[in-house]
């Protein structure tokens, strides 16, 4: 299925639906950091910028739309109700397929919410347990990829055909910039939390340069491993 990658979300043109995964809202309240990081404002004008670029019909959350599994940090609900707004405005609608930090989802959204979501011929889900549903590819988010070169670490996308039940997987770093992410460069099936990667080493990871305009694809984790 042909697909855009922007700012750590994917787009498909031919379904008019973008994608993307673990916002973790809260994360910024509950840090260590005394001082606010920026997660509202960033978020929220991230948001708008991929609505107003690519004018989906819908935004889907492939999980972990929220971070604390007990209680509902300063800022959460302010900026749902921007990110709420912004979709309105944008004649887009938000659905949410929940991810394992997402226990008081219920408290905050009533929006649609569904186990796993159809896209075409695709499936999205958070990725933290296996889905029910079979499908000719599937999008997820859940382990926060990141690749490390020259001693940076850059968020990535992992694609890899035939690599969940001889369908196409597409692995999503978190939207959210408090994530470090975690660095895949040598990790194999069994270091990953998601149960939908059976080979690590076919996944392809895909970095984003928003700066320059271009997206960067790599060998699979099996060849770069050797590379580095």
């Amino acid at each position: 299925m042909e697909r855009r990658y922007r700012d750590r979300a994917v787009f498909f043109p031919d379904h008019e639906t973008l994608v993307v995964a673990d916002l973790h809202l809260g994360r910024d309240a509950t840090s260590d950091v005394e001082l606010r990081l920026g997660e509202h404002e960033t978020v929220t004008a991230r948001f708008a910028a991929l609505c107003e670029q690519f004018n989906p019909e819908e935004v889907v959350v492939a999980g972990d739309l929220l971070h604390s599994f007990s209680t509902l940090p300063r800022g959460v609900m302010e900026t749902l109700r921007e990110l709420k707004s912004t979709a309105r405005e944008a004649g887009t609608r938000i659905v949410v397929t929940p991810g394992n930090h997402d226990s008081m989802l219920g408290e905050v959204w009533d929006g649609p919410t569904h186990e796993e979501y159809h896209v075409g011929e695709w499936v999205v889900c958070h990725g933290h347990t296996a889905p029910d549903a079979d499908a000719a590819g599937y999008v997820v988010g859940h382990d926060h990829p990141a690749i490390e070169i020259e001693g940076q670490r850059r968020a990535c996308y992992l694609a890899g055909s035939d690599a969940y039940r001889g369908a196409e997987l597409l692995m999503l770093p978190a939207f959210t910039g408090l994530a470090p992410g975690v660095a895949v460069n040598r990790m194999r099936a069994r270091d990953f939390q998601s149960p939908l990667v059976t080979d690590a080493g076919t996944l392809r990871p895909v970095v984003r340069d928003e700066d320059a305009d271009e997206t960067f694809e790599f060998p699979p984790l099996g060849e770069f491993r050797r590379m580095l």
